[in-house]
């Protein structure tokens, strides 16, 4: 075999093995992963607490009967809007007007024995004077007099509180609200201070009753402290289970002085106009204060945060394409946004979508979504 034969044979052998050494190194190279990505921005973002109150009557009012009685009308519609002053319930009155008389005559007896009484004091003064009867005779006078006077003023008393159990037969509304169902009918017998007639609660304005985990105090004393010198105070945001289109704002009006120890939350209560009455005593409602605005902090997608063995990690998309994984300590959630304490820098890209086929250095294929934007209304985040 010449050597240009054993030449070229040479030459074709270097050159496959070349060739195979590339196609093994393209094959180990695994493809790109495809991804989401997004690009973090900063926000201000408002830290908000949520949590499910319930809608209590301004007023509330359970009508009792101040006298024995029996019902005569019932002047009312079950769930009609009533004034204040308004004649709900009517007890019959006959008795009591029957009382009322006979205070006023024994009042006017003893009003005529008292008128008696004063001109025998003054005759028998005068007859005194001139030796006819004795100092003794007189004090007697005077006395009778004194018991006479002691007697017209109990009269009057009980004119008075005859005057006063016939006016407790007309039943009245104490405020201006909405009155509940019918619990009593003409011919109904009622008991004094037992028997329930009706119950009228106010309704506008409301008040919303809600409880808050004792870990948040520090943070809700500092916004209720920074909140008092602006007009209406701590405001609060009330929207339906459910249904957050309709929402509505409140100012808080109580913080109550101790901890519920069984519990570990704190009462609060908030007044809502509730102009319309959309909302109704006792209805569940979602209640959403503001603590905090956590001023130009980093936000990502919540996709872009996942739970690890070690917390919360982010996948970085690095300048040669391939991720990089980063433990991040959340702040808050808002919007679809999740604000970054530590972790991601502002125009950073993480990944947002595809994050179970990646690892630290695998190259990805992106699909940038743009900046992370919201219409912000944050929440806390655990830590």
């Amino acid at each position: 075999m010449s050597a240009a034969r054993i030449g070229f044979m040479l030459f074709g052998i270097a050159a496959l093995a070349a060739c195979s050494d590339d196609g093994a190194k393209k094959k180990s190279e695994p493809p790109p992963v495809p991804v989401t990505t997004a690009r973090a921005a900063k926000h201000d973002v408002p830290v908000t607490l949520q949590v499910v109150g319930r809608a209590e009557a301004y007023e509330s009012v359970v009508l009792k009967s101040r006298v024995d009685g029996q019902v005569a009308a019932v002047l009312f519609t079950e769930g009609q809007h009533v004034n204040q002053g308004e004649v709900l319930i009517r007890l019959d009155p006959k008795d009591f007007a029957a009382r009322l008389q006979q205070a006023e005559a024994n009042a006017a007896r003893d009003r005529a024995l008292v008128a008696k009484t004063r001109s025998d004091t003054a005759r028998y003064a005068a007859l005194k004077d001139r030796n006819f009867v004795s100092e003794e005779k007189v004090n007697d006078i005077r006395t009778n007099e004194a018991a006479a006077s002691a007697n017209l003023l109990a009269s009057k008393a009980a004119v008075e509180l005859a005057r006063l159990q016939l006016s407790y037969t007309t039943i009245r509304a104490p405020f201006a609200g909405v009155v509940g169902a019918r619990l009593v009918y003409p011919g109904s017998s009622v008991k004094i201070n037992d028997t329930t007639l009706a119950v009228v609660n106010r309704v506008r304005p409301l008040l919303v009753s809600f409880s808050v985990p004792e870990k948040h105090l520090p943070r809700l004393r500092a916004a209720m402290a920074s909140a008092a010198g602006k007009t209406g105070g701590m405001k609060v945001d009330v929207s339906l289970p459910g249904d957050r289109t309709q929402r509505l704002e409140g100012e808080v009006r109580f913080l109550d002085n101790a901890v519920d120890t069984s519990t570990g939350t704190i009462q609060m209560k908030a007044v809502l106009p509730n102009a319309d009455e959309k909302l109704t005593p006792g209805q569940f409602l979602n209640v959403s204060l503001l603590l905090d605005t956590l001023v130009g902090t980093v936000t990502v997608p919540n996709e872009a945060v996942q739970q690890g063995a070690e917390g919360n990690f982010v996948f970085v998309v690095k300048d040669d394409s391939s991720v990089e994984m980063r433990k991040v300590v959340t702040a808050a959630s808002a919007g679809g946004l999740t604000a970054i304490s530590t972790g991601v820098l502002a125009d950073e890209t993480v990944v947002t979508d595809g994050q179970l086929r990646l690892a630290p250095g695998v190259r990805i294929k992106a699909r940038e979504t743009g900046p992370a934007n919201a219409d912000i209304t944050a929440t806390p985040a655990n830590k």
